[in-house]
């Protein structure tokens, strides 16, 4: 007979293997609220690790004690580490309950013999009652499912409490649902098996987001498929949040043809650094756009993601998918430059994975697609990239994620996207200096990066000018010397006879940048250096037709990439 497990105040672990120690388990709090709703004498309890800890301690970890249920929460990144867990721990506790949910939850479950374990399918809020009950009574069934946009009545309680943010999510990024459901149905993403979206009452997320405020994290990731679909309710949350964020970045994902003027009114006075937008282009083909059903204009979107770009105090991820269906390489290239044109600061540019369950996985046949087995399913080669094509495309995505998603060269950037440089064209000869001299095996330090652009830009008519950008974006990195590779030419002021020179004609207070008494020490802590006319007017800096003097301050600016003030003398 099956123990009444319920009286005996049934011990339940929660476990998540994050991606890294910074990052926190969104699902485990909800879960846990759904087991505190049905399960209200069991005693539930969460462990986060990460797919990084060792395997055997995490293994005695998740089973120390010998809990009577492990629910498993399974995504791309962690699902051979959940399946490899999920065996072990039905050899150390042959009579527990083994539930694993989440996106790969079937994909783990085909991988382990039969009866291993329990899984569920869709969300948890969905699961209904016969689920909890079979829980207490020690009769799971294989599976279960839910869908919670089918629901009849649907609502989401907070899934945190206030000893959370001290346990927890202490020093954690905090996730945050204010809806749940996308408008797109993307070909490639799990979303697109159910369209639709279903929004909190938006007083209830004020109050859950006061509540997080309270405690003050570091980063607040809001993991709404897509934040501002409806505008007019996405501005009520950024008011309400930015008189209140502190020094918390919040990250939301948008769509770029769902704005208002209104709101970018309001974008426009938000501080620096606080707002983070992941803007899902993933191509400018209008061929590929169909194919996926990824229903954007790339020009509306490019135009308006310049707009958002201009005030330059919203951090700009836009996201670019190598792989897609109709995408020739001529057609990526087109893609990225197209999105390097939009004045992002930062192109992710991710390999196309065949999720199981997506469209796009279903067609991958007609499609031509060749794609890796496990997770997390990295296409190989498609009908329009041969394998060495992909690969040849893939180490060019490597070199601009490492060379451009950074602060190092931002004023390089700048210039080649208001010059006639055929950029896609830069980056392949970048690529190909880089894989001459070994640049993806070593660690991919500033002045590495510096000696590899002075390099491929030898020659050009305007290396000057780029060894003097490079020069200007080095020392507002917080440099006091340049690198031998940044070194001036015979016949330049040297950075020290600069500052010899502008520390006697510079008046005794200065604006301000210094006052009375304070030259000596700001001139102690200060860089200087003379700028080639032609850097100064790339830059619009005064008086550029006579070249710049430049002071680097130890101060930090408040713009987005905190760099050194910089003082044009």
């Amino acid at each position: 007979m099956p123990r009444d497990r319920e009286k005996e105040n049934m011990h339940i672990r929660l476990v998540g293997l994050n991606a890294r120690f910074t990052h926190s388990c969104l699902a485990l709090f909800c879960v846990r609220s759904e087991l505190e709703r049905y399960c209200p004498l069991a005693d539930v309890e969460i462990f986060q690790g990460t797919v990084n800890d060792g395997y055997y301690e995490t293994l005695l970890r998740v089973t120390e004690g010998g809990p009577d249920a492990l629910f498993f929460s399974a995504a791309i990144w962690n699902s051979q580490l959940v399946r490899r867990l999920v065996g072990d721990c039905r050899r150390l506790l042959p009579q527990a309950a083994l539930v694993v949910g989440g996106p790969q939850a079937g994909e783990i479950a085909a991988g382990l013999t039969e009866g291993c374990c329990t899984i569920v399918r869709g969300e948890i809020e969905a699961v209904g009652q016969a689920f909890y009950d079979d829980l207490l009574q020690g009769r799971l069934q294989p599976h279960y499912a839910g869908s919670f946009l089918r629901l009849p009545h649907r609502s989401l309680a907070f899934p945190y409490r206030e000893e959370d943010f001290v346990r927890h999510l202490r020093h954690r990024h905090i996730y945050y649902e204010s809806s749940r459901g996308c408008p797109f149905s993307c070909s490639y993403c799990l979303s697109a098996a159910e369209r639709g979206v279903w929004h909190k009452d938006l007083d209830q997320v004020f109050a859950e987001l006061g509540s997080i405020l309270r405690h003050r994290p570091q980063v607040v990731r809001f993991v709404d498929r897509t934040f501002n679909d409806n505008p007019g309710r996405a501005l009520a949350v950024w008011r309400f949040l930015v008189p209140r964020g502190g020094e918390t970045l919040f990250h939301f994902e948008i769509a770029p043809d769902r704005f208002s003027g209104e709101m970018f009114d309001f974008l426009a006075q938000v501080p620096p650094g606080m707002f983070q937008f992941e803007i899902g282009i993933q191509s400018t083909c209008e061929e590929t756009l169909a194919a996926i059903d990824r229903r954007i204009d790339p020009q509306q979107a490019s135009g308006l993601i310049r707009r958002l770009a201009a005030p330059a105090n919203i951090h700009l991820h836009v996201d670019l998918i190598l792989g897609l269906p109709h995408e020739t390489r001529a057609a990526f290239l087109t893609s990225f430059a197209d999105v390097f044109a939009m004045e992002a600061q930062y192109i992710q540019m991710g390999l196309l994975k065949l999720l199981p369950d997506t469209p796009i996985r279903r067609e991958a046949e007609a499609f031509g697609y060749l794609f890796c087995a496990e997770p997390p399913y990295g296409v190989l080669a498609s009908r329009w990239l041969k394998h060495d094509e992909l690969a040849d495309l893939y180490w060019f995505c490597e070199c601009v994620e490492k060379f451009h998603n950074n602060r190092f060269f931002v004023s390089l950037w700048q210039y080649l996207r208001h010059s006639d440089e055929d950029i896609a064209g830069f980056f392949l000869g970048l690529l190909a200096v880089c894989r001459q001299h070994g640049f993806f095996q070593l660690a991919a330090t500033q002045e590495l990066m510096c000696s590899l652009l002075s390099r491929y830009c030898a020659g050009r008519a305007d290396e000057g000018l780029i060894r003097d950008l490079l020069r200007y974006d080095w020392l507002r990195c917080g440099h006091r010397l340049l690198p031998s590779c940044l070194a001036l030419e015979a016949g330049r002021e040297s950075p020290e006879a600069t500052k010899g020179r502008l520390y006697q004609t510079m008046p005794a207070e200065y604006g301000g940048e210094y006052g009375k008494g304070e030259k000596n020490h700001f001139f102690r802590k200060a860089v200087c250096l003379r700028l080639s006319p032609a850097a100064s007017g790339a830059l619009g800096l005064a008086g550029a037709g006579d070249g710049s003097d430049l002071c680097f301050s130890a101060e930090r600016d408040d713009s987005l990439f905190r760099f050194n003030r910089v003082l044009v003398c």
